[in-house]
């Protein structure tokens, strides 16, 4: 086991997991430097992924970094543009960056790159743990080719982690408001049949998982950054009916969302996906809310 690492450099630090991660940081008395696209302000470091520059001499003295940059993959309906920048902000971005990690004088001993539980695929009631083959689609695709990304790193000698969130529950931000608004209008409830399979993590536990990949000597590779309970769709739309007070009663049918959002609504909205996080077990790692109604109380009641 090694000890948290002095300086960490974080990508997407404006993002949900991000921003909750920098005071993290500095709780537990680490330094850490932001990549941003705009002009870098203290503790900035100025990149263009889309340009492929980034300010490599600044990045002297990163010990550690946390890659959680994207584009939002369920905003919207997809079309090839939209895909292609999908795929050109994960893959792209982390090359970059683990180019110029890997070319340091002075190598960071890590590089945690987030990843999602997209690249299984849509896989039904199969049970996912990272050993597990991945999938065909074009999440899958994207997820694939994101991890592979990080080889200049890993050759260098930085040992990458590669941690495959679920949907992380957050009050702030992400998935979860959205999905509680139509509850309060009394509109909520299960999408499509209701039987796939959702795999999710509470926010304070997607920043541990985090800080426990960057101090735990034995974190590498894949890890699903999940709780160890997921749920049918139904029974995620019944529990945070319960925890809203609210009926959970009115189907999203799938057909409307197909209409509504293509390609997307099967990928992002309807795809199955109950993975387990076993390599996180092995590490010994505990979560704060391993069961739903945990996370939701502990998430709305903030």
């Amino acid at each position: 086991m090694g000890t948290m690492t002095r300086t960490v450099l974080v990508s997407g630090a404006s993002g949900l997991l991000g921003s909750t991660l920098l005071p993290a940081l500095a709780a537990a008395g680490r330094g850490h430097l932001s990549l941003v696209r705009r002009p870098p302000g203290a503790g900035e470091v100025r990149w263009d992924p889309a340009a492929g520059s980034i300010d490599a001499p600044r990045l002297r003295g990163v010990t550690a970094a946390v890659h959680l940059a994207g584009e939002p993959i369920a905003e919207g309906r997809w079309n090839d543009a939209r895909k292609q920048r999908i795929r050109r902000s994960r893959v792209d971005g982390t090359r970059l960056l683990s180019e110029a990690l890997a070319r340091l004088p002075v190598r960071p001993e890590v590089l945690v790159s987030a990843s999602a539980v997209g690249i299984y695929g849509d896989r039904g009631d199969e049970v996912l743990t990272e050993e597990g083959p991945l999938g065909t689609d074009f999440l899958a695709d994207v997820g694939r080719e994101w991890e592979a990304a990080t080889g200049p790193a890993s050759d260098a000698g930085i040992r990458v982690v590669h941690l495959r969130f679920g949907i992380i529950l957050a009050r702030e931000g992400g998935a979860l408001p959205r999905m509680v608004r139509p509850f309060l209008l009394g509109a909520g409830g299960p999408i499509g049949n209701g039987r796939q399979w959702m795999s999710w993590i509470s926010l304070e536990d997607a920043v541990r998982v985090v800080l426990e990949a960057l101090r735990n000597d034995r974190a590498r590779g894949p890890i699903n950054a999940v709780a160890p309970n997921p749920v049918r769709n139904a029974e995620f739309a019944a529990e945070l009916g319960r925890a809203l007070h609210r009926p959970a009663l009115v189907p999203v049918p799938a057909l409307a969302l197909r209409i509504l959002f293509g390609e997307m609504a099967d990928a992002a909205l309807l795809a199955s996906q109950r993975a387990v996080p076993d390599a996180l077990k092995a590490l010994g790692f505990e979560f704060r809310h391993p069961t739903l109604p945990l996370a939701l109380q502990a998430v709305l009641d903030r």
